[in-house]
Parts: structure tokens; C-alpha cells; sequence
């Protein structure tokens, strides 16, 4: 109606202004001005109708169509993989063979590791043969170790130091709640698991003990996990932990018997040695009497019993708790120093990069060192068939808790925090994993982690620097399932039934053991004793999982370096926000350094002093 009141007005000028017109001009003047509002009207006409037209559409497919609206993605994501796979050409597949070599030669060394163990078998080599045999694989596993120390200090003084207070604060806590969060979730898929599965029933009669293991008293294990966060000495923490050592002391305690009332006199005295006449009783019997028990009562009485004392001992192996605490609170001090500190940050950056490219030459031995690693390990075995029977049905139990936890619950909350797909995230994580399995240590394997996630998956070096160093020492997802359903098989082995309260106290327990149990190989054997010993459970069952627990520890090393890499992409996600702010802050202080005329103001200066000197002269 506007568009045609204004075409009348422009219409009514035009006459008003040429009044002399003829009838026939008059007369085109309708059918011109129904030209010019013919388009407008059809526009608006099909805007109307495609309106229509998307509400009917949208009530069909809000009453029936979510499932043709998934027809329809599903169909779009053929397509494109059917055109992707026209447009494979040999150049791309060379080109995707030499992006994934690694990934591809690792997971061959695995199998063909397996391979190798099973037909060497039958020739049932000697303890030292296996050794020998291994050797490539130790090698490997040396190296790794070797990058470790450096490696932790250098990566977390540098990612401290270049975050402000807050930022650090906050980061550590998302960290810190993340860790937390997927360990209690870990502790409770492995109690459900075994309580649902109940592996250990039938009790002992199948279950061989293997191996023996040390006494730990709970409390102690704990007072040791806060000793080793301050180290006496920085240099011993590289290679030394705090350990307590129990010594026996045999303690003897003499005491006196109070006095109490002499013993009476007895009624009828004693029989010759004939028997048949009585002796006789001295007129003072009854004091002499008195005198001899006064006596023998007052003689001292010794006891002796043994005490089992605590005292300060060492074990080899880095002190990974130590020195992380002690390199975060160095970088936090750097980084507050600000320009006083920026020569020890770019020197324990350049440390930071030197180990990574060293990592980078040593990671393409790690398919061949992993290959005589796994299979050296089944040729160790005596009896494989140990897999079978009460043990077959644990390893079965703590597979399926791992794989849930793993598969299903990590990529979970990374997907609903990040609303990104976790897949393409654990893509890029492949070659961790496949070395977390062949050497079974998360700390040997955090220097391919650290180039998976900042390389393959882009994540921000300030993230990864802090979270992984600090996750591969505290965030043991699957040594916390493990712990917890251990110890309830444990339990259904000895016939030992347990209350809620009690599995509430495994619950618990299992965590904050998992968070001292060290990076290393078979550390969760050491800290399983705190959960034993905590519902009254005998310590010396943990020999009966020994035969399976060099598998399954390889199993729980890949699933906690998996939880530590997408806790890295979600606290990066979470602390996106800081991380854009500081670099917009440090963009803008290094353009205002630069824009300072230093050189122009010296020379200047320079100028104004030659001047005077030479008017003086």
C-alpha cells in the first residue's frame, strides 16, 4: 500500500504538471502504474507463500520428521565420504602414509610383537634368554626416562611462569576439578562392574598366589605421599623417593608384684618319702612360711615384647610429586618477576624445546622397542592359562570398566564441555596411546604426549605445560578403577561380605591412593595396600593378580594418559577467555615497547652532551 501510494502521488505530479496532456497518454497511465506494482505484489505474494510454506514444513517435521531431518545428515555424510573416496588418487595415499607412519608402524609393532612371543613359546627360553631378548625394549624404556626429569621442570617453569596469577589460579582449579571429577567416576564404574560381574566368586580354590608383597600401614603410606611434596634435598628427589622402613624393637619392661598378703599355711604337711608316716612341723612354721612367700613375691618379673617401629628409608625412582610442586611455585615466582625473570624463562623455554626435538629423533625407535617390550613380556609368562578360569573373569571385569570409562565417559564430558567431536581429539592422540601400552609408564610417555597435543591436535603450549606434567603425577583415572574393583575381588575371593559403608570407605580410599601412586610401572600394586588394609582385607592376596597385572597395568596406563590429553583440550577450552586476554594484553606491552624512541632519545642526548663539551672547550 505504501509502494502504491507513492507511485499515485508521483502519478498525480506527472499530471499536474503536464495538464495539456492527450486522452490517449491519460489512459496508458493504469496499465503503467500496474506494471510498476506487478513485481512488488509477486515479491511480497512468494515471501507470503514461502512463509507458509516453511510453517507447514516445520510443524511436519516437528511432528514426525527427526527421524527424515537424521535420514537426511546421514545421507549428506555418504555423499561427501563417496566423493572423497572418488577423489583418492595415489598421491594422497603416499601423502597419508607418511603423515601416519608412526601411528601406523607402532600399532604393527604391537601385533607383530604378539605374534613373535606366540611362536617363540614353544622353545621355553631361560629367564636370561627372555632378558637378553628384551634388550631393545629396555633400551627404549631408558630413554624415555631420561627426558622425563628435564623435561617436567622445564615444561612446567615455563608454563607457570608465562601465566599471570589469576590465570594459573583458575587454570589449576578447572584442572584440578576435571582430575576429581573423572577419578571418583572411574572409582564407581569399577565397583559397579565387579559388583555386577562378581568375578571372584567361588572363593580360593583356583586362585594361585604369586610373589610376595611388603607391609604398608595406611597412615604411613599417606605421611610418605606429603613427604615426597617437599624434598630435603632437590638433587636426591631426581632419583631418590622418601619411603618409611619398618625396624623391630624388642622392648623389656621390669616391674615388681605389690605386696599383698603372705600365702597360708597349707593344712596337711606333706608325706614322707615312704608315704607312710607324716613329717614333722617346726614350732615356728607358720612364720618361716610367711618369710619365704614375702620373698618370692618380691623378686622382679621381666617382660619382653617386640614393636614395630617406623623409621626414614629411600627407594630408587624420581620424586615426581616433589619436583612438581617445587617447579610450579618456581615459575609462579618467575613469572611475577617480570622483567627480571625473563632470562631464566627463556632458558627453561629453549630446555623445553631442546627436549622435544630429542624426542622427536628417539620416537621413531619406539615401534622396535615396543615390539621386544610386549614380547618379551608374554614370554615371560609361564603358564598362560592362568588368563582363564576366576583371574580370566577380573581381567574380563576390569577390560569392560576400562573400555567404559575410556570409550564412553572421557569423550563424554569432553563433548559436552567443548561441544566439539572427542574423536578427532583422540585421532591425534594415537601414537600416546600405543606407547602408554607398549611401555606402561604415563610419565616415560609424556614426552609423546606433549607432541601429539601440541603438533597433531594444536593445543596451546601454555595448557599442555602445565596440565600434563601435573596430570601424569595425580590424575590416575584407571589406577583408581582398578584399585576399587581389586579389592572387592579381593573381598569376593576370602568370602568377605561388605556393607555399603565399607565400599564407600574403598571409594574413597582408591582415590586418593591412585593420586600418590607414582608414573611408573606396577605402582598401583604398592598403593592397593592402603585400600586393603583400610576395610581389613589381608594384604598378602594382592600375589593372586600378580599373573595378570603386567597386562592389565599397560591397559590403565593407556586409559590415564587418555584422561590427562582431554583434560588438557578441556581446560583449554575453560580458560579460552583468559588465554585470548593475556595475549591481547601482551600484544599491546610489546607494540608500546616498541614504539619507545630509546635509540632517537640517546642519540639526542648523545648530541646535546657532544655540543656542550665542545662549547666548554
Amino acid at each position: 500500500t505504501g509502494g502504491r501510494a507513492e507511485l499515485c502521488a508521483a502519478a498525480g505530479l506527472r499530471s499536474s504538471a503536464f495538464p495539456r496532456r492527450s486522452r490517449q497518454a491519460a489512459s496508458r497511465e493504469p496499465s503503467l502504474l500496474a506494471e510498476a506494482l506487478s513485481p512488488m505484489m509477486g515479491e511480497r505474494q512468494s515471501h507470503i507463500n514461502s512463509l507458509f510454506l516453511n510453517e507447514e514444513s516445520s510443524k511436519r517435521l516437528g511432528k514426525g520428521g527427526r527421524g527424515q531431518r537424521f535420514r537426511h545428515a546421514w545421507e549428506k555424510q555418504a555423499a561427501r565420504a563417496r566423493k572423497q573416496m572418488y577423489a583418492i588418487t595415489r598421491e594422497s595415499i603416499k601423502i597419508f602414509f607418511q603423515r601416519h607412519a608412526f601411528v601406523l608402524l607402532t600399532i604393527s609393532s604391537v601385533l607383530l610383537g604378539i605374534t613373535l612371543a606366540m611362536a617363540l613359546r614353544p622353545y621355553r627360553m631361560t629367564y636370561r634368554q627372555v632378558k637378553y631378548f628384551s634388550f631393545p625394549g629396555e633400551l627404549l624404556m631408558r630413554m624415555l626416562q631420561m627426558l622425563v626429569l628435564p623435561l617436567i621442570v622445564s615444561s612446567l617453569i615455563t608454563g607457570m611462569a608465562s601465566l599471570d596469577g589469576r590465570a594459573s589460579g583458575k587454570m589449576g582449579m578447572r584442572a584440578v576439578v576435571y582430575y576429581m571429577l573423572t577419578t571418583v567416576i572411574a572409582v564407581f564404574i569399577g565397583i559397579f562392574m565387579v559388583l555386577i560381574i562378581h568375578p571372584g566368586k567361588g572363593g580360593k580354590g583356583r586362585a594361585q598366589p604369586e610373589g610376595k608383597m611388603e607391609p604398608v600401614h595406611a597412615t604411613d603410606a599417606f605421611m610418605d605421599l606429603i613427604r615426597n611434596m617437599f624434598p630435603p634435598n632437590l638433587v636426591e628427589a631426581c632419583f631418590k623417593q622418601y619411603k618409611t622402613q619398618y625396624t623391630i624393637r624388642v622392648i623389656n619392661q621390669t616391674f615388681v608384684r605389690p605386696d599383698s598378703t603372705a600365702a597360708p599355711l597349707p593344712q596337711h604337711p606333706p608325706y614322707n618319702g615312704s608315704g607312710s608316716s607324716l613329717l614333722p612341723l617346726p614350732e615356728n612354721s607358720t612364720g618361716v612360711w610367711h618369710n619365704v612367700t614375702q620373698a618370692l613375691g618380691s623378686l622382679p618379673e621381666v617382660l619382653s615384647y617386640e614393636e614395630v617401629v617406623p623409621g626414614p628409608g629411600s627407594v630408587n625412582g624420581v620424586n615426581a610429586l616433589g619436583l612438581v610442586v617445587f617447579s610450579i611455585c618456581f615459575g609462579l615466582v618467575i613469572g611475577s618477576m617480570k622483567q627480571k625473570g625473563q632470562a631464566l624463562r627463556e632458558f627453561f623455554d629453549c630446555l623445553n624445546d631442546a627436549i622435544l626435538r630429542m624426542v622427536a629423533v628417539i620416537i621413531w625407535y619406539a615401534p622396535i622397542g615396543i615390539l621386544f617390550l610386549i614380547a618379551g613380556k608374554i614370554l615371560e609368562m609361564e603358564d598362560i592359562t592362568v588368563m582363564g578360569g576366576q583371574l580370566g573373569m577380573y581381567t574380563l571385569t576390569v577390560i569392560v570398566g576400562l573400555l567404559i570409562h575410556g570409550l564412553c565417559v572421557l569423550p563424554l564430558i569432553y563433548f559436552i564441555v567443548t561441544r566439539k567431536n572427542p574423536w578427532l581429539f583422540v585421532a591425534g592422540l594415537l601414537q600416546a596411546l600405543v606407547t602408554a601400552l607398549g611401555t606402561s609408564s604415563s610419565s616415560a610417555t609424556l614426552p609423546v604426549t606433549f607432541r601429539c597435543l601440541e603438533e597433531n591436535i594444536g593445543v596451546d603450549k601454555r595448557v599442555t605445560r602445565f596440565v600434563l606434567p601435573v596430570g601424569a603425577t595425580i590424575n590416575m583415572d584407571g589406577t583408581a578403577l582398578y584399585e576399587a574393583l581389586a579389592a572387592i575381588f579381593i573381598a569376593q575371593v576370602n568370602n568377605y561380605e561388605l556393607d555399603f559403608g565399607q565400599i564407600i570407605t574403598i571409594s574413597i580410599t582408591a582415590t586418593a591412593a591412585s593420586i600418590g601412586a607414582a608414573g611408573i610401572p606396577q605402582a598401583g600394586l604398592v598403593t592397593m595396600v592402603i585400600v586393603l588394609t583400610s576395610v581389613g582385607l589381608p594384604t598378602e592376596d594382592i600375589t593372586l593378580i600378580m599373573a595378570v597385572d603386567w597386562f592389565l597395568d599397560r591397559l590403565r596406563t593407556t586409559i590415564n594418559v587418555l584422561g590427562d590429553s582431554l583434560g588438557a583440550g578441556v581446560v583449554e577450552h575453560l580458560s579460552r577467555h583468559e588465554l585470548e586476554r593475556q595475549d591481547a594484553e601482551n600484544s599491546n606491552s610489546i607494540t608500546e615497547e616498541n614504539e619507545k624512541p630509546y635509540h632517537l632519545i640517546y642519540q639526542e642526548n648523545e648530541t646535546h652532551k657532544h655540543l656542550n663539551s665542545e662549547t666548554a672547550m
